[in-house]
């Protein structure tokens, strides 16, 4: 077999030309020029012994090992932006930085108390948090993008290594005194008549709910859009609207809101959630710390 020979540059051309559908793209977006990009591409594919590119019409077709190397070649770049970041932050007095992504329900109910003991622990450790939708946050721990991601609900998780985490139920939120307010439980699609509170756009919950409604093939009745549990629990209480949330948002919001909790018939409102790594033996230590805290925090709720 030929001696395979990579380099930075042929790996980031390989992914502008990807990108571009073009080698000639790919070529500007590199900073080449056609010709040595050209080149570049033909000395790659002699060291692998194999095409990488289809010319047609339309652009250019990746080979199934084109597409490989493009797909390793994202992982590796990946990694190495996170290295500067890294090295970046040891120089600044910072010795670790995570990347988490969270579902809403984990960063809003069960995530801050962990975090605040973690990083009590951990001064020299940043963590950079986002929420994000399940499938989003799989997407990106195999591509070595996040470190760590905690999901609720089910998700294709083949390739990473899962841990469960929490469990959550969806429930419908009603002003006290409305109709549903004593129900023993109701099924959603018997909900969609009403006015509904939604999460805003580009929310996880919001994202899943729409996913839940194109599948009955009906359409939810938004009154208004809110940017948190809180709010949205508020607007119910307003008598604005229903509003389906986490049972844990809703049980801290009842204490204080005159708001009444009805369970959902759904066999979607029950929601696992789990932590999700690539190899939680290849994390540096400090994120195997965290993943620890996590598993406690599961086991407590749990007991």
């Amino acid at each position: 077999m030929a001696s395979m020979h990579f380099d930075l540059t042929d790996l980031r051309l390989m992914v502008k030309v990807a990108e571009a559908n073009s080698v000639t793209g790919g070529a500007e977006a590199s900073h080449l020029s056609t010709p040595a990009a050209s080149t570049r591409i033909k000395n790659l594919e002699e060291s692998i012994g194999t095409k990488l590119l289809v010319r047609t019409p339309q652009g250019v077709t990746l080979t199934p090992p084109g597409q490989a190397v493009v797909h390793h070649a994202r992982l590796v770049l990946s990694q190495l932006e996170h290295l500067r970041g890294d090295l970046q932050e040891y120089a600044q007095g910072i010795k670790g930085h995570l990347r988490v992504w969270a579902s809403a329900t984990a960063m809003g109910e069960f995530l801050p108390p962990v975090l605040q003991a973690y990083l009590r622990d951990h001064p020299d450790v940043n963590i950079d948090l986002h929420e994000r939708m399940s499938h989003d946050i799989v997407r990106s721990v195999s591509e070595g993008k996040i470190d760590i991601g905690i999901v609720s609900g089910f998700e294709r998780t083949e390739t990473l290594q899962v841990i469960p985490y929490r469990r959550d139920r969806l429930v419908l939120v009603v002003p006290q005194g409305h109709a549903l307010a004593q129900a023993a439980s109701v099924v959603f699609a018997d909900t969609l008549a009403l006015d509904h509170i939604g999460l805003a756009a580009g929310s996880a919950l919001r994202a899943f709910m729409q996913r839940i409604c194109d599948d009955l093939h009906r359409t939810l009745q938004l009154r208004i859009e809110v940017s948190s549990f809180e709010a949205a629990c508020r607007m119910v209480e307003a008598g604005v609207g229903v509003s389906v949330v986490p049972e844990s948002a809703a049980r801290r919001h009842a204490q204080a809101m005159a708001i009444a909790i009805v369970p959902l018939d759904d066999a979607w409102s029950l929601r696992e959630m789990h932590v999700c790594v690539r190899s939680l033996a290849a994390l540096p230590a400090f994120a195997q710390d965290l993943v620890a805290l996590l598993v406690a925090d599961a086991a407590r709720a749990a007991g």
